[in-house]
């Protein structure tokens, strides 16, 4: 078996994007995983530690885990079920399919297709692969940090790191890597978009906070409670995390000029981040103090994502009438 079942992402400099931002603005290439997206780091991780002598693994997603944990576990040879909300896009499925998965429907969030792999889990003796809450994946996470100061050397930190938050295991991840390769000290802006933003609404209270529903066109980020350790993390004094939000039509918006501009399409819990360029949240934290004026170069992770096509961007165009 291979050592580990990610591949080392490209880290491309964007012309376009570091032009909008005035400093460089680095790009890391999830895209480009095997499964998708970056979830296959921490989930192959996981399932390396948890499953290889499993019966199967089960998995509840609203796309990327599930497809991560189908990846890895055709490639031990083990039997995966994911569980998908009812909001899934019908790519995602055949795709599940396509790795060999079972794919179970069960209710309209991810909270309800969740209790489902968990009872599953539970009832058939399967191994439970958790989609962001668990040490192993934050573990497996942080190699997009460890991987990202490699390549940019160690005469070059970044002045700020961007990512999407979800359920909060990449953010967990991310902080992780900025603690191994001793960049505490650098700033993460965490983007949600409005109606996903179960990060930003507990940063906001003070405490965890659960979303009534997830409104968002952005499925992916659709967690209704942020992980408690992502939490804890925005109230570390070590740490600065700017916790962002950008409406569904931003996050589209970015994710269509990123396709015009470096020909590459992602999902929309992607073009959260994107956004945070693209609908100048950066230059807006710059005005406010909140970033530096003469900011280091930007490290953006492009989380990626399975769950988008043409036709899935068009229905979303049309939706959201952008």
């Amino acid at each position: 078996m291979d050592e580990h079942f990610h591949v080392n992402t490209p880290l491309l400099e964007s012309v376009t994007m570091s032009k909008l931002v005035g400093t460089t603005v680095y790009l890391k290439m999830e895209n480009s995983q095997p499964s998708g997206s970056f979830k296959i780091r921490g989930i192959g991780h996981l399932c390396q530690q948890l499953a290889t002598q499993s019966k199967g693994v089960v998995c509840a997603s609203g796309g990327n885990a599930g497809m991560a944990a189908a990846y890895a576990a055709r490639k031990m040879g083990v039997p995966a079920t994911i569980v998908l909300p009812s909001s899934s896009p019908q790519v995602v499925v055949h795709r599940l399919q396509d790795q060999g998965a079972t794919v179970n429907i069960t209710g309209k969030v991810w909270d309800d297709a969740n209790a489902e792999a968990l009872r599953l889990a539970e009832t058939e003796g399967l191994t439970y692969v958790p989609p962001f809450d668990h040490p192993l994946l934050w573990q497996g996470h942080a190699s997009v940090i460890t991987e990202s100061a490699a390549c940019l050397g160690p005469s070059v930190k970044p002045g700020a790191v961007l990512v999407s938050v979800g359920g909060g295991g990449l953010l967990c991840g991310v902080i992780q890597g900025l603690k191994d390769v001793g960049w505490m000290d650098v700033p993460v802006v965490a983007m949600e978009t409005e109606g996903a933003d179960c990060f930003n609404a507990a940063v906001k209270a003070g405490k965890l906070v659960t979303l009534d529903d997830i409104t968002s066109e952005a499925k992916c980020l659709g967690a209704k409670t942020v992980c408690k350790k992502a939490f804890e993390y925005s109230q570390c004094s070590e740490l600065t995390i700017i916790s962002e939000l950008v409406t569904d039509q931003q996050a589209l918006h970015a994710v269509e000029t990123f396709l015009d501009e470096e020909r590459v399409l992602v999902e929309m819990a992607c073009g959260a981040a994107l956004a945070a360029v693209y609908s100048g949240v950066i230059r807006r934290l710059q005005d406010e103090g909140r970033l530096p004026t003469l900011l280091g170069p930007l490290l953006v992770i492009v989380c990626g994502g399975s769950s988008v096509d043409m036709k899935q961007l068009s229905h979303l165009k049309h939706k959201l009438q952008c």
